[in-house]
């Protein structure tokens, strides 16, 4: 017969557990359900996005947009093409010669992102994830904005910039849209170095509508891929109002062409001014000068005056 493992006419010991005592699969319900809510409220906000494309009236161009907790926190615009050079084998199937794809970002893509707070990222896909664009955009501050960060104070200022510090693009040259016939057909993937675009001062968007380059290494051996970016608008950090970019800091390009559009106009402002002035001066002088007394030279012609 079984004997009772404890006293007889004792009470039987407290079998309650301690929760910390299971480890840490048994924690408690508050602090699984509060890291559960975490992740949950990261993969929302990162899901958090929308391709509106089609409310451009250039077709080339795509627009962006990452929103976190209900509020545009990253606008990107902008038109990419990539230049991918590919092996292929030549006619006589000993020999290779390298041939060209150019690929470029298509409307309708899928997009992720997510925003920090000196660190943001855009991801693009299109043609059934043949194709990934990963941008990565930082922002910097030196010591007198970093210090007056750690006070409360804004961190925006002219101490404080962003920049594009690494693009990434991911390309299978298995598709068949852009490839033909690829020797070394696959995933590949090309990594800027030492990055350093679209510098920009904290609190405002780059804008530049002319062409800018990015070399990127490809891990297809002995491949550069060139990523050609045009009809740029982009803001990473600091947007104030939703789906508003603020104040445009424009690229040097655009500088240079605008000044170079504008200076004719205004050299022939000026021009028109000195001429208009000259007239003006000339016609009172003409004017002053008629008024006066013609006093002859020769005094016998006094008589015939008065």
């Amino acid at each position: 017969m079984a004997q009772c493992p404890w006293p007889r006419g004792s009470a039987p010991p407290d079998l309650t557990l301690d929760a910390g005592a299971l480890g840490p699969s048994r924690a408690s319900p508050t602090a699984a359900d509060a890291i559960l809510e975490d992740t949950v409220t990261r993969i929302m906000a990162e899901q958090e996005v929308e391709n509106l494309s089609g409310l451009s009236t250039n077709p080339e161009k795509d627009i962006f947009v990452v929103r976190e907790n209900g509020t545009t926190c990253l606008m990107a615009e902008f038109a990419a093409k990539f230049i991918v050079p590919y092996d292929v084998w030549a006619s006589n199937y000993v020999d290779l010669i390298t041939e060209q794809a150019d690929i470029s970002l298509t409307r309708g893509a899928e997009v992720k992102g997510h925003c920090g707070h000196d660190e943001s990222e855009l991801q693009v896909f299109w043609v059934d994830r043949a194709y990934a664009l990963k941008m990565l955009f930082l922002k910097r501050f030196t010591r007198t904005s970093a210090a007056r960060q750690e006070s409360h104070n804004t961190s925006q200022g002219p101490e404080a910039t962003w920049k594009l510090s690494k693009v990434q693009f991911v390309y299978d040259s298995s598709e068949k849209t852009h490839f033909k016939d690829a020797v070394s057909a696959g995933k590949h993937t090309a990594n800027s170095h030492h990055l350093s675009a679209l510098v920009t001062p904290a609190g405002k968007s780059y804008e530049c509508q002319a062409q800018q380059t990015i070399s990127l290494a490809s891990s297809d051996p002995q491949k550069t891929v060139t990523m050609i970016l045009s009809a740029v608008h982009i803001q990473p950090f600091d947007i104030i109002s939703d789906f508003v970019f603020s104040e445009e800091h424009k690229c040097p390009v655009d500088e240079r062409e605008q000044l170079e559009e504008t200076l004719p106009l205004i050299l022939g402002l000026i021009l028109g001014l000195v001429i208009v002035v000259t007239l003006v001066i000339y016609h009172i002088h003409h004017k002053m000068t008629a008024n006066q007394v013609h006093i002859p030279r020769d005094r016998s012609q006094y008589k015939h005056m008065g």
